[in-house]
């Protein structure tokens, strides 16, 4: 069961149009870049040969990238994104934000899509180069030691796992093969507590070897390949309703 939220939907009365921007990362990253309410760029429209032309225009302060070297210390991210318009394609689309105390409140309801893309430049290839260089950096890097490590790892020759088992082998010992009706006389009684059973538990509790358990369980059981109870035995129909010799009520 999931946890029902609530959702503003006051968005919906306001009849609020939103846009739907897809924006480079490094422009996503210098926004975050920006105070809690300050200005990240500006938006200018305009109109050539009858058609409206969007661009956006990055604050100049908001240009300047962290952790550059010193060769490429004069880059700096481009201003002038141009938009690209998409049509809605007849798609019912809407926005959604999250409040800290996470409240979902619908913003509106999305009336154009677009694409912001950087005018191409030397400064913008440079970027580019420069990015492509950092996404092919390996995380792990190899280092020269300037002493021997002393500190000498030796194999273990046999794990804590390995001893355990061989230790409850020992005390169990060798399992034998039982008579035949006092394997069924066990089986029929944990079948009466359970329907479905996997093998191993089934090992557990008459102490047999597996293949002389299922030697008999393919007589008297089904075994269950798919479904909720897969990789299990059950009583063939015919069993189901089985009483032992020393469960047999005498009669009179």
């Amino acid at each position: 069961m999931t946890d029902k939220t609530e959702v503003n939907l006051s968005g919906v009365k306001q009849s609020k149009g939103v846009w739907l921007v897809k924006v480079p990362k490094y422009l996503s990253q210098q926004w975050d870049k920006a105070t809690e309410k300050g200005e990240v760029g500006k938006i200018s429209f305009g109109k050539k040969q009858g058609k409206t032309e969007v661009c956006f225009s990055l604050n100049e302060e908001l240009t300047v990238l962290d952790a550059v070297g010193e060769k490429d210390a004069s880059l700096q991210v481009p201003r002038d994104h141009p938009f690209t318009m998409h049509t809605v394609g007849g798609q019912t689309m809407a926005a959604f934000s999250q409040s800290d105390t996470d409240e979902i409140s619908l913003e509106g309801m999305v009336v154009h899509r677009a694409e912001c893309r950087p005018v191409v430049s030397d400064n913008y290839m440079k970027l580019k180069k420069l990015q492509i260089k950092e996404s092919t950096k390996s995380p792990r890097l190899s280092q020269q030691l300037e002493r021997a490590i002393t500190t000498v790892f030796k194999p273990v020759a046999n794990h804590n796992f390995n001893v355990l088992h061989d230790k409850k082998k020992k005390l169990e010992g060798k399992m034998v093969r039982a008579e035949r009706q006092v394997v069924l006389d066990m089986l029929f009684s944990a079948f009466e507590k359970h329907q479905y059973y996997n093998i191993k538990d089934l090992v557990d509790i008459t102490k047999q070897p597996v293949t002389y358990l299922k030697e008999i369980m393919k007589e008297i059981g089904t075994y269950n390949n798919k479904g909720a109870h897969k990789s299990t035995w059950e009583l063939k129909p015919e069993y189901r309703h089985y009483q032992s010799a020393e469960e047999e009520v005498p009669t009179a």
